[in-house]
């Protein structure tokens, strides 16, 4: 078995120029979860059609805690069953963190397939995940590439031909998330491979703590929710700058 590097959460290898399996991730997430994506929003309008985007941006969010605060106690109480070695447990806390980024970026994707905002070109995809997830230090990237000092995610519904900049855009962006990712995510580790409901607690606790913070940051990326559906082809009504489903992130 290859030997793990260096200061590098386990189960995640080192990035390179801000690739590596994290990329991989990102890139595969933001490939191939298009037609998942929305169908999801697609179900969720269907089920609740008198409702408004922002109602319906609030139940992806709650959707989104819910799904990385299970993953993340179902891998604290995994690694704390007796029998089980603490490589395997690793092993399964690293699973959980592929589950975690999968996660977010399907829900930073349904966001922005709310906002009307769904390009086929796959580099714009992981822009708009990337972006979404880092919040305020992914939209100054995103403002310096694209030149405009008040940019959101908006500006990503533009061919990729107008934004020529975004292939280096996309390099920064996944060094930033790298970077900020693996600080917040690597001491989670150790305390779910602490005994058996404590770890739980820990893995559940952590990562809802995290999913918290992504939630926080795309609704910074994403600006002003809109106040009506948008139609194809026409251009998204921006809404006021309230929060989805309220003024406060779901409990």
């Amino acid at each position: 078995m290859a030997k793990q590097p260096a200061n590098i959460e386990p189960n995640v290898p080192a990035t390179r120029d801000g690739g590596g399996v994290l990329g991989s991730v990102i890139d595969r997430a933001a490939r191939l979860q298009a037609p998942a994506v929305a169908k999801y929003v697609t179900s969720l309008r269907e089920a609740h059609p008198d409702e408004s985007p922002a109602q319906i941006i609030g139940r992806i969010e709650k959707r989104y805690l819910l799904t990385v605060t299970g993953t993340g106690g179902a891998a604290g109480a995994t690694a704390a069953v007796p029998g089980v070695g603490t490589l395997a447990a690793i092993g399964t806390v690293g699973a959980e963190t592929v589950v975690f980024m999968e996660a977010s970026a399907l829900y930073a994707l349904a966001v922005a397939d709310v906002y009307g905002i769904s390009p086929d070109d796959r580099e714009l995809r992981k822009a708009l995940v990337l972006t979404a997830v880092l919040g305020e230090a992914g939209l100054g990237a995103l403002r310096t590439t694209v030149g405009a000092k008040n940019a959101t995610l908006m500006n990503l519904k533009k061919n990729p031909t107008q934004l020529p900049g975004l292939g280096n855009l996309n390099k920064q962006l996944m060094k930033m998330f790298s970077r900020r990712f693996l600080a917040k995510k690597s001491p989670l580790v150790l305390g779910k491979l602490l005994p058996a409901g404590i770890g739980a607690v820990v893995g559940a606790g952590g990562n809802r703590v995290l999913g918290k913070g992504v939630i926080k940051n795309s609704r910074n990326a994403f600006g002003p929710v809109p106040t009506t559906w948008p139609s194809p082809g026409l251009r998204v009504v921006e809404g006021s700058v309230a929060e989805p489903g309220g003024t406060a992130l779901p409990e």
